[in-house]
């Protein structure tokens, strides 16, 4: 099947991306660790001996640039519906994050730690349906906030992707009344036509 004009423009500019190119050169799984590592540095997000777990991981960038990061002095648990090469340093947990079994594995593997940061780059299968997939990833969104408030230490900080659009004001009040300090970045990685942003909310309300 030939691929349609907006796809291959899409191929063409991945791969003349200097993120793409920099993340094959350096080993990074995908070209969003740079837009972590850049929040990491800002906002001095990491620390050493801190839990952190990474919501919809795979293929994995942000989990190894956290790693890489901590060099070991911390822990990091990464989850996901879909399957994720290991990496070492890295506890891996397929399956549902709203699921007790896979709670159940994420309380076993953090050994009662408290957990520090939790990080969110999920998004849902494009449609191409502009409304369709913002309310999918404002439900996402969602359910990644319903996992920090129960996760997080007070305290613990929340990092998320969000998507411009409906929702997305409500969302950000949600984010104001359960964290003391709630920031929208946009990294110098995102690309700028995308209306993606990340919400950096710190201080979890006890």
């Amino acid at each position: 099947m030939a691929r349609s004009k907006s796809s291959t423009r899409w191929l063409q500019e991945h791969f003349s991306d200097p993120y793409v190119k920099r993340a094959q050169a350096e080993g990074y799984r995908s070209r969003a660790a740079f837009k972590l590592d850049e929040l990491i540095e800002r906002d001095h997000l990491l620390k050493p001996g801190m839990a952190v777990v990474d919501l919809g991981a795979a293929p994995g960038g942000w989990s190894q640039l956290v790693n890489e990061r901590l060099r070991g002095n911390g822990r990091v648990v990464a989850l996901d519906i879909l399957p994720m090469q290991g990496i070492s340093g890295v506890t891996f947990i397929l399956g549902d994050f709203r699921e007790e079994s896979v709670l159940k594995q994420l309380e076993e593997q953090l050994s009662g730690a408290e957990v520090d940061l939790v990080l969110s780059d999920m998004a849902p299968n494009m449609s191409g349906v502009d409304l369709v997939d913002q309310t999918r990833a404002m439900h996402l969104a969602e359910l990644a906030l319903d996992f920090s408030k129960n996760w997080l230490k007070p305290g613990g900080n929340f990092l998320i992707k969000l998507f411009q659009g409906v929702g997305f004001d409500e969302y950000v009040r949600s984010l104001r009344a359960a964290f003391t300090r709630v920031s929208i970045r946009k990294p110098k990685a995102s690309r700028a036509r995308s209306n993606e942003v990340y919400a950096l909310a710190q201080g979890k309300r006890a």
